[in-house]
């Protein structure tokens, strides 16, 4: 559930369900309710961030740990043995197979470095989702979604790749795609 509002004065704020799916096995943890509010004040030259809450609970400290973590959002990538440096927007899929985790561009297919679970954390969750437990996608490269195979979801991607969507990310899918 999400619900935004916008009111005349510099002021956003936003309600936010927050369901955690773990990157091994695609279960949702858990779910908390998180309001967001952001002010405008020209008085701050820097952003800062207060969390107001009854007590500390696991969830503030994953969140006080998320806002202190410093992660690379660079994902690079080797061919031919050259490295080079993949920009989000170029990425179509990113899938693990023979003990290998790899990146798929209109330009070629590389290796990466990271595990998959490793490369999902620096990409931007409102362009990449998961499809199954070895592949994630660019939602903006996909041409098509077809559901008209049972229990499952085809992707055709703008490479000319068809890929599936397993059966337990299914009801993610379709929850994305407003079914």
């Amino acid at each position: 559930m999400v619900t935004t509002c916008v009111p005349k004065s510099a002021t956003y704020c936003k309600s936010v369900e927050n369901s955690r799916y773990s990157p091994y096995n695609g279960v949702k943890e858990e779910v908390v309710l998180l309001q967001v509010e952001v002010k405008i004040d020209d008085s701050y030259k820097e952003p800062k961030v207060i969390i107001l809450t009854a007590s500390m609970s696991d969830e503030v400290n994953r969140i006080v740990s998320k806002l202190s973590e410093n992660h690379s959002q660079i994902i690079s990538g080797s061919s031919e043995e050259k490295i080079k440096v993949l920009e989000q927007s170029e990425l179509i899929r990113i899938y693990a197979g023979n003990s290998k985790v790899f990146a798929v561009t209109k330009d070629g297919e590389y290796t990466l470095r990271l595990r998959l679970y490793e490369v999902e954390e620096r990409l931007s969750p409102n362009q990449f989702i998961r499809i199954s437990n070895s592949e994630i996608i660019n939602l903006k490269k996909v041409v098509h979604f077809d559901l008209s195979f049972a229990g499952t979801i085809c992707v055709k991607l703008s490479n000319g790749t068809t890929t599936y969507v397993s059966r337990r990310y299914v009801p993610k899918i379709k929850k994305i795609l407003g079914i």
